[in-house]
Order: C-alpha cells, then sequence, then structure tokens
C-alpha cells in the first residue's frame, strides 16, 4: 500500500509564503522576494516552490508577472487566524473538481482495463482501513488520498500519473480540511466501494459512473457549504 501522507512539500512551501506576507504585513500590490531569493529562504528545491507558487496564483494569493516578479494580491484570501475566503476558495475547487472529472476519471477507465491482481489486493487493504478508521470515528482524509493514488497508479500510464502528480499541491486541497471542514467529503465514502468494485470487475463504464456519482456529490457538498 502507499504510504500516507500528511503534507506535501510545495503545501508545506505555500504555508511559509503566507506567513512570511502576514509577518511582513504585506498589501496588495507588495512584491514578493524573487524566485531564488525564495528557495534561500525556505529551503526548498525550484520545482516546489514553483509548484506552491502555481497553488497560490491560483487561489489569487498572489500575481506572478513573468519578467516582472511576484506580487500580491488579495490579503483577505488566506486561511490565516482561521479567516476563510470562502467564495473564492469554493470556486478554486470546483475548477480543481473539473480538472479532477477529465484526468482522473480517465485513470479510473484505464484502471479498470490494466489493474493487476497485486494492486486489487493493496486497494482492497485500503479500503479495509478506511473503513475502520471511519467506524472509529478518527480522519480519512489521508487514507481516502492514498486509495485515489492508487486508483491512478494502476491506470499504468506515467505521463497521466506524472500531470496529476504536477498539480498535487492543489489536488491535495479535497483531502486536507477543504473550506476548513476535515470532515467535508466523508458522505462519499460508499462510491469509493463502487467504483473499485467497477475497477476490480475489469468493467469501465461501471467504474466510471460510480466516480462521476462521487464528483456529482462533492460537487453539490462545495456548492451548497
Amino acid at each position: 500500500m502507499a504510504k500516507i501522507q500528511r503534507q506535501s512539500m510545495p503545501e508545506l512551501v505555500s504555508q511559509e509564503i503566507q506567513n512570511y506576507i502576514e509577518e511582513k504585513e504585506l498589501q496588495e500590490g507588495d512584491r514578493l522576494p524573487s524566485v531564488e531569493a525564495m528557495t534561500q529562504m525556505f529551503g526548498v528545491g525550484r520545482s516546489s516552490l514553483r509548484e506552491a507558487l502555481r497553488y497560490l496564483e491560483a487561489t489569487d494569493v498572489i500575481t506572478v508577472s513573468n519578467g516582472k516578479g511576484i506580487y500580491v494580491r488579495d490579503v483577505g484570501t488566506y486561511r490565516f487566524a482561521g479567516k476563510i475566503k470562502i467564495e473564492k476558495e469554493k470556486r478554486f475547487l470546483l475548477s480543481i473538481l473539473d480538472v479532477r472529472r477529465a484526468l482522473e476519471g480517465k485513470a479510473v477507465e484505464l484502471a479498470a482495463e490494466r489493474i493487476t491482481p497485486a494492486q486489487i489486493d493493496e486497494l482492497t487493504a485500503c479500503l479495509q482501513e478506511y473503513k475502520l478508521l471511519k467506524e472509529a470515528g478518527k480522519s480519512t482524509s489521508q487514507i481516502d488520498l492514498a486509495f485515489h493514488r492508487g486508483v491512478m497508479k494502476a491506470a499504468s500510464n506515467p505521463i497521466l500519473y506524472s500531470v496529476l502528480e504536477s498539480i498535487s499541491a492543489m489536488y491535495e486541497l479535497f483531502f486536507n480540511e477543504p473550506l476548513g471542514d476535515r470532515k467535508l467529503f466523508d458522505d462519499t465514502y460508499e462510491f469509493h466501494h463502487t467504483m473499485f468494485a467497477g475497477i476490480a470487475a475489469r468493467d469501465p463504464e461501471r467504474a466510471l459512473a460510480e466516480f462521476n456519482k462521487m464528483m456529482n456529490r462533492i460537487e453539490t457538498i462545495i456548492r451548497d457549504y
């Protein structure tokens, strides 16, 4: 089974950048240090920093002007002290949901065609752990993420997997307290089982139909939040 990661490096870097903005009391239009300077400040590689910047730009925290610099866009967007611009985050999550439908939906279809017996066993064990955590009232966000990553790997398409991994910091917002609510998508649990049943039965249409039910439910939850 894939290891459960609590926070990715780009996610940690994005938090550090937001902390920096708050500590320096930067305002809209203020310029942030250069990419080179921030890699030194935070002790991270350029790829992790750039992914963090892509996430912050997507959520309207910063704007990146090629050849000019990185600027604060909206100080009201942050999660500082639990303050959340709900509508902006909802729009962001819905945009990423569109990406999930396109990329992960294709991964589900491919997984139903290509999954190996060993991968079926891994995902079965993953869902068993998911069940135990849910019954114990514990957080299921990371095992949920591990399940979806397992499906992506079962698609056996390294290019598709790398594209999904390239936006991992944004993708993982669905599993790390979306809209500040750790259990927001708990009622999608059943669809993990029905989708997996379609994959294990090597039935792409059935698996994709259950995946789309899950995405539809998530979209309704976000819009109604």
